[in-house]
């Protein structure tokens, strides 16, 4: 999905949630106001579902999409529905979308 449909899907009105799958330094650089920060790691090494998904479709964004695509396809063996965002964190600040650092200011795409 889109940069925009992942806005509008993970909004207030959306229901679904952001689920960042990049490691913890690319996070503390810059993450999207609102996301989960699941890194890939830590999803690939339980194969239970995560609790903060269990009962919600999850969009799934990482930097440039790989990485969000392999996360999607593992979710979605575990029964959790899921899709990634085309282009990642990279279209999400290209469409003009917030990007905040671990303290809230203004954040940078690591």
């Amino acid at each position: 999905m889109t940069a925009r449909q992942a806005r509008a899907r993970t909004g207030a009105d959306g229901g679904a949630v952001l689920v960042d799958v990049r490691e913890e330094q690319e996070w503390r650089a810059g993450h999207a106001p609102g996301a989960v920060h699941l890194p890939l790691s830590a999803l690939l090494a339980d194969p239970a579902a995560p609790e903060a998904l269990r009962g919600r479709d999850a969009v799934v964004i990482c930097r440039s999409g790989q990485r969000s695509q392999k996360a999607a396809r593992a979710l979605a063996e575990r029964g959790a529905s899921a899709v990634d965002v085309e282009g990642g964190m990279h279209a999400w600040a290209r469409a003009g979308y917030p990007v905040v650092d671990e303290h809230g200011n203004s954040g940078s795409i690591a």
